[in-house]
Protein backbone atom coordinates (compact mmCIF):
# COMPACT_ATOMS: atom_id res chain seq x y z
CA UNK A 1 0.00 0.00 0.00
CA UNK A 2 1.20 3.51 -0.83
CA UNK A 3 0.10 6.76 0.76
CA UNK A 4 1.36 10.23 1.62
CA UNK A 5 1.27 11.59 5.16
CA UNK A 6 0.99 15.39 5.39
CA UNK A 7 1.38 17.97 8.16
CA UNK A 8 2.38 15.43 10.77
CA UNK A 9 2.58 16.44 14.42
CA UNK A 10 4.47 14.24 16.88
CA UNK A 11 3.48 14.93 20.49
CA UNK A 12 5.74 12.73 22.64
CA UNK A 13 5.01 12.05 26.32
CA UNK A 14 7.19 10.17 28.83
CA UNK A 15 5.20 7.45 30.61
CA UNK A 16 6.12 5.13 33.48
CA UNK A 17 6.94 1.64 32.28
CA UNK A 18 4.63 -0.04 34.78
CA UNK A 19 1.64 1.76 33.25
CA UNK A 20 2.42 0.53 29.74
CA UNK A 21 3.21 -3.02 30.85
CA UNK A 22 -0.48 -3.41 31.65
CA UNK A 23 -1.50 -2.29 28.13
CA UNK A 24 1.11 -3.76 25.77
CA UNK A 25 1.00 -7.51 24.97
CA UNK A 26 3.65 -9.41 26.91
CA UNK A 27 5.06 -10.81 23.65
CA UNK A 28 6.31 -7.31 22.75
CA UNK A 29 9.17 -6.03 24.96
CA UNK A 30 8.82 -2.33 25.70
CA UNK A 31 11.64 -0.14 24.46
CA UNK A 32 13.13 2.66 26.56
CA UNK A 33 15.47 5.58 26.03
CA UNK A 34 17.68 6.19 29.05
CA UNK A 35 15.27 3.99 30.99
CA UNK A 36 12.16 5.97 30.02
CA UNK A 37 9.18 4.76 27.96
CA UNK A 38 7.42 7.15 25.60
CA UNK A 39 3.92 7.40 24.11
CA UNK A 40 3.25 9.59 21.08
CA UNK A 41 0.07 11.16 19.71
CA UNK A 42 0.32 11.70 15.94
CA UNK A 43 -2.34 13.70 14.02
CA UNK A 44 -1.85 14.03 10.26
CA UNK A 45 -3.60 14.06 6.90
CA UNK A 46 -3.42 11.08 4.53
CA UNK A 47 -3.53 11.67 0.77
CA UNK A 48 -3.24 9.55 -2.38
CA UNK A 49 -3.75 6.26 -0.57
CA UNK A 50 -3.80 3.33 -2.98
CA UNK A 51 -2.69 -0.23 -3.48
CA UNK A 52 0.49 -0.72 -5.48
CA UNK A 53 -0.19 -0.69 -9.20
CA UNK A 54 -3.65 0.80 -8.78
CA UNK A 55 -4.92 4.41 -8.78
CA UNK A 56 -6.30 6.04 -5.61
CA UNK A 57 -9.89 5.06 -4.86
CA UNK A 58 -12.25 8.09 -5.04
CA UNK A 59 -13.73 8.90 -1.64
CA UNK A 60 -11.15 6.79 0.18
CA UNK A 61 -7.77 8.27 -0.73
CA UNK A 62 -7.72 11.48 1.34
CA UNK A 63 -8.67 11.88 4.99
CA UNK A 64 -7.41 13.09 8.38
CA UNK A 65 -6.40 10.69 11.08
CA UNK A 66 -4.40 10.19 14.24
CA UNK A 67 -2.70 7.39 16.11
CA UNK A 68 -1.50 6.75 19.63
CA UNK A 69 1.61 4.64 19.84
CA UNK A 70 4.49 3.43 21.94
CA UNK A 71 7.81 1.80 21.18
CA UNK A 72 8.89 -1.83 21.27
CA UNK A 73 11.79 -3.94 20.03
CA UNK A 74 11.45 -7.58 19.02
CA UNK A 75 14.47 -9.72 18.17
CA UNK A 76 16.60 -6.62 17.77
CA UNK A 77 14.20 -4.89 15.35
CA UNK A 78 12.74 -1.66 16.78
CA UNK A 79 9.15 -0.88 15.88
CA UNK A 80 5.89 0.75 16.84
CA UNK A 81 2.95 -0.63 18.80
CA UNK A 82 -0.36 1.15 18.28
CA UNK A 83 -2.84 1.49 21.13
CA UNK A 84 -5.39 3.09 18.85
CA UNK A 85 -5.75 4.54 15.36
CA UNK A 86 -8.55 6.71 13.99
CA UNK A 87 -9.35 7.60 10.40
CA UNK A 88 -11.78 10.19 9.09
CA UNK A 89 -12.97 7.73 6.45
CA UNK A 90 -14.98 4.69 7.55
CA UNK A 91 -13.94 2.53 4.60
CA UNK A 92 -10.25 3.23 5.15
CA UNK A 93 -10.61 2.50 8.87
CA UNK A 94 -12.42 -0.78 8.26
CA UNK A 95 -10.01 -1.87 5.53
CA UNK A 96 -6.91 -1.16 7.63
CA UNK A 97 -8.43 -2.90 10.65
CA UNK A 98 -8.95 -6.08 8.62
CA UNK A 99 -5.75 -5.93 6.54
CA UNK A 100 -3.35 -5.11 9.37
CA UNK A 101 -5.16 -6.45 12.45
CA UNK A 102 -4.91 -3.03 14.06
CA UNK A 103 -7.27 -1.24 16.50
CA UNK A 104 -8.59 1.16 13.87
CA UNK A 105 -11.90 2.96 14.17
CA UNK A 106 -13.78 5.64 12.28
CA UNK A 107 -14.09 9.11 13.75
CA UNK A 108 -15.47 12.30 12.23
CA UNK A 109 -12.61 14.82 11.93
CA UNK A 110 -11.79 18.18 10.40
CA UNK A 111 -8.38 19.25 9.12
CA UNK A 112 -7.62 22.76 7.88
CA UNK A 113 -4.50 24.67 6.93
CA UNK A 114 -5.10 28.27 7.97
CA UNK A 115 -2.20 30.63 7.33
CA UNK A 116 0.73 29.11 9.25
CA UNK A 117 -1.38 26.81 11.43
CA UNK A 118 -2.80 23.33 11.01
CA UNK A 119 -6.19 23.06 12.75
CA UNK A 120 -7.16 19.52 13.71
CA UNK A 121 -10.53 18.73 15.27
CA UNK A 122 -12.16 15.41 16.08
CA UNK A 123 -15.49 14.44 17.51
CA UNK A 124 -15.58 12.73 20.89
CA UNK A 125 -15.80 8.96 20.70
CA UNK A 126 -14.97 6.27 23.26
CA UNK A 127 -13.99 9.08 25.60
CA UNK A 128 -11.32 10.29 23.17
CA UNK A 129 -11.20 13.72 21.57
CA UNK A 130 -8.49 15.86 20.04
CA UNK A 131 -8.88 19.58 19.34
CA UNK A 132 -5.63 21.35 18.60
CA UNK A 133 -3.72 23.63 16.30
CA UNK A 134 -0.02 23.46 15.54
CA UNK A 135 2.73 24.82 13.34
CA UNK A 136 6.40 24.47 12.53
CA UNK A 137 8.81 26.91 14.17
CA UNK A 138 12.09 25.82 12.56
CA UNK A 139 13.64 24.60 9.35
CA UNK A 140 13.72 20.82 8.74
CA UNK A 141 16.68 18.62 9.60
CA UNK A 142 17.52 14.96 10.14
CA UNK A 143 17.58 13.73 13.72
CA UNK A 144 21.06 13.26 15.15
CA UNK A 145 22.01 9.59 15.29
CA UNK A 146 21.56 8.21 18.79
CA UNK A 147 19.44 11.14 19.96
CA UNK A 148 16.01 10.82 21.56
CA UNK A 149 14.46 12.23 18.38
CA UNK A 150 16.19 9.59 16.28
CA UNK A 151 15.08 6.84 18.68
CA UNK A 152 11.47 8.02 18.58
CA UNK A 153 10.90 8.42 14.86
CA UNK A 154 13.37 6.25 12.96
CA UNK A 155 11.39 3.01 13.18
CA UNK A 156 10.37 1.12 10.10
CA UNK A 157 7.86 -1.50 11.15
CA UNK A 158 4.73 -1.89 13.22
CA UNK A 159 3.88 -4.78 15.51
CA UNK A 160 0.53 -6.11 16.58
CA UNK A 161 -0.72 -9.28 18.27
CA UNK A 162 -3.74 -11.21 17.01
CA UNK A 163 -4.97 -14.39 18.69
CA UNK A 164 -1.65 -14.67 20.50
CA UNK A 165 0.39 -14.43 17.28
CA UNK A 166 2.88 -11.58 16.87
CA UNK A 167 2.54 -9.88 13.47
CA UNK A 168 4.71 -7.31 11.75
CA UNK A 169 4.25 -4.93 8.80
CA UNK A 170 7.33 -3.20 7.40
CA UNK A 171 7.13 0.50 6.57
CA UNK A 172 9.34 2.23 3.99
CA UNK A 173 9.96 5.96 3.67
CA UNK A 174 12.88 8.38 3.64
CA UNK A 175 14.37 9.35 7.02
CA UNK A 176 12.24 11.95 8.76
CA UNK A 177 12.99 15.62 8.18
CA UNK A 178 11.87 17.00 11.52
CA UNK A 179 11.02 20.56 12.47
CA UNK A 180 10.49 21.97 15.91
CA UNK A 181 6.82 22.60 16.56
CA UNK A 182 4.46 24.72 18.58
CA UNK A 183 1.01 23.40 19.51
CA UNK A 184 -2.00 24.36 21.56
CA UNK A 185 -4.33 21.60 22.75
CA UNK A 186 -7.84 22.86 23.40
CA UNK A 187 -9.07 19.34 24.21
CA UNK A 188 -6.93 16.22 24.43
CA UNK A 189 -8.35 13.14 26.12
CA UNK A 190 -6.59 10.58 23.93
CA UNK A 191 -4.27 9.30 26.64
CA UNK A 192 -6.77 9.43 29.49
CA UNK A 193 -9.26 7.44 27.38
CA UNK A 194 -6.67 4.64 27.40
CA UNK A 195 -5.87 5.02 31.11
CA UNK A 196 -2.40 6.32 30.27
CA UNK A 197 -1.10 8.99 32.64
CA UNK A 198 1.97 10.77 31.28
CA UNK A 199 4.86 11.65 33.56
CA UNK A 200 4.74 15.18 32.11
CA UNK A 201 1.80 17.16 30.76
CA UNK A 202 4.12 19.07 28.42
CA UNK A 203 4.95 16.99 25.34
CA UNK A 204 8.09 17.08 23.26
CA UNK A 205 6.85 18.37 19.89
CA UNK A 206 8.01 17.77 16.33
CA UNK A 207 6.48 18.50 12.95
CA UNK A 208 7.10 16.97 9.53
CA UNK A 209 5.71 18.42 6.31
CA UNK A 210 5.36 15.21 4.31
CA UNK A 211 6.31 11.56 4.04
CA UNK A 212 5.67 9.30 1.07
CA UNK A 213 5.11 5.87 2.54
CA UNK A 214 4.91 2.24 1.48
CA UNK A 215 3.42 -0.26 3.90
CA UNK A 216 4.04 -3.93 3.21
CA UNK A 217 1.55 -6.73 3.94
CA UNK A 218 1.45 -8.03 7.46
CA UNK A 219 3.39 -11.22 8.24
CA UNK A 220 4.25 -13.36 11.24
CA UNK A 221 7.01 -11.66 13.18
CA UNK A 222 8.21 -14.89 14.76
CA UNK A 223 8.23 -18.19 12.89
Amino acid sequence: MKQTWNDILFAHYPVKKEILEKLVPEQLPLDTYDGVCWVTIVPYFTSAMHLRGMPPVPGMANFPGFNIRTYVTLNGKPGIYFFSLAAGNWLAAYGAKIAFQLPYFYMNMNYKNVKDFIIFESEKKRGAQLLCHYKSISSPSLAEKGSLEDWLVERYCLYTVSKGIVLRADILHHPWLLEKAEAEFHENTLLSSLNIEPASEQPLLHYAKKAEVRIWPIVKAVE
